[in-house]
């Protein structure tokens, strides 16, 4: 259960899937089919879906890189949070969106996993949220030229290490597309 008072409820939240940013991001079009599901889900059982887009120097804002995936459709009814750092929270509205729709807790979706997922898994959490990861619906690209693991690993990882997050009130847990719960996350 989420520390924040009265937000009983779920929403969806889909980071970053910006022609840009997953260009060349690992099984690019089956995590994006996986997010079509969840947000096709999100929307049949009426839970919020919210769509952060990220701009910065490299990823200049109206430009074609800026723009979502054309696989994506954001309904106009569904806010968009407009970022420029790896966490969604930072300086954005999407704490006052989530507390306008009583929510408590996330379900996350979206690229790239070892920067704008994970700092916003770690800011929502810190923040007193429940937060799930969706496992097969994030991705990222192969940064080991840079010294990073390939990109299965960091997903692996990043999977791996969320299932087991836990503090005081609240938790983390990692889920595939096919057992998401929009409800209350699993206690067990």
């Amino acid at each position: 259960m989420t520390t924040l008072p009265n937000r009983p409820n779920t929403a969806l939240i889909v980071i970053d899937v910006q022609n840009g940013v997953v260009a060349n991001a690992h099984n690019r079009d089956e995590v994006i089919a996986n997010i079509n599901t969840l947000v096709d889900q999100a929307r049949a059982q009426e839970v919020p879906v919210v769509w952060v887009q990220h701009s910065d120097d490299d990823l200049p804002r109206d430009s074609v890189n800026w723009q979502y995936v054309l696989e994506l459709i954001r309904l106009d009814s569904e806010p968009l949070v407009h970022k420029s750092y790896g966490d969604s929270f930072e300086e954005t509205n999407l704490e006052e969106l989530l507390a306008e729709r009583r929510v408590g807790h996330l379900v996350v979706a979206g690229a790239q996993t070892d920067a704008c997922i994970r700092s916003t898994l770690h800011g929502a959490f810190v923040r007193g949220y429940d937060a799930t990861l969706v496992g097969d619906a994030h991705t990222t690209e192969d940064l080991s030229e840079y010294g990073a693991p390939p990109p299965d690993k960091v997903i692996a990882h990043t999977n791996l290490y969320w299932q087991w997050q836990n503090a005081p009130g609240r938790r983390g847990a990692t889920v595939e597309t096919t057992t998401v719960s929009f409800g209350a996350p699993d206690r067990s």
